[in-house]
């Protein structure tokens, strides 16, 4: 088996870094226009060699508190009813565990205790179907299935929609999402604006009128 420096698996994004120019400050680093944190990006800063859309079973929703934008973030989960909207990147072992320590807060290359780091605990994932990385948010990993004999991975919170109190998030980040889906699935403008606006979180704090309007300001500029 090849090492974890070289073995593929697809980095499974269903909130903002579905946006790839959102997860080009992941991989090379720096702090992205109108973010309040500043990535240290990945040992390795190639660019993922291919992204295709997908579709997961489940939904996502918004909770908590982001550190970078504020308002609530976006969580994946398969309880869900209905299919969440993914794009999923070609990345190596080792740049999605860096990926996957900064949205754990970790420096990248800090893999002391995160199951991606090893090959062994990425086959058990993939058996298992989950994984727990840790308590906090974004340390819980899933894989959904795999693609072209690959692996699919993404991070969660713990929990699901259902166990925490949902929260609108920012309206930077939600527009960052709104591009995302377009860029990755081709959405027309309503589509996307129906899409969001029934997330727990956005429902909770969002209008269907406001959504509409702040996925068209959003694509309108991205």
């Amino acid at each position: 088996m090849a090492g974890a420096e070289t073995r593929l698996v697809w980095y499974v994004a269903y909130g903002s870094n579905m946006h790839a120019a959102r997860l080009a400050w992941y991989i090379g680093g720096g702090c992205p226009p109108g973010g309040l944190r500043t990535y240290p990006g990945c040992r390795d800063p190639r660019p993922p060699s291919r992204s295709v859309p997908v579709s997961l079973p489940g939904g996502i929703y918004f909770a908590g508190e982001s550190g970078a934008w504020t308002g609530g973030m976006a969580f994946y989960d398969p309880q869900l009813p209905g299919l969440a909207a993914a794009r999923a990147y070609l990345v190596t072992v080792d740049q999605f565990t860096d990926i996957a320590a900064q949205e754990m807060y970790r420096p990248a290359g800090d893999t002391t205790d995160l199951i991606p780091a090893t090959d062994a605990a990425i086959d058990a994932a993939v058996a298992d179907g989950r994984a727990t990385l840790g308590p906090g948010r974004y340390e819980t990993l899933v894989c959904p299935g795999s693609r072209c004999g690959v692996p699919m991975l993404t991070f969660t919170a713990p929990v699901p929609a259902s166990a925490v109190r949902c929260r609108p998030p920012a309206p930077i980040y939600l527009g960052m999402i709104a591009r995302g889906l377009r860029e990755s699935h081709g959405w027309p403008t309503g589509r996307i604006a129906d899409y969001l606006a029934c997330r727990p979180g956005v429902a909770d704090g969002w209008s269907p009128e406001a959504v509409t309007a702040l996925v068209v300001e959003a694509l309108a500029a991205g």
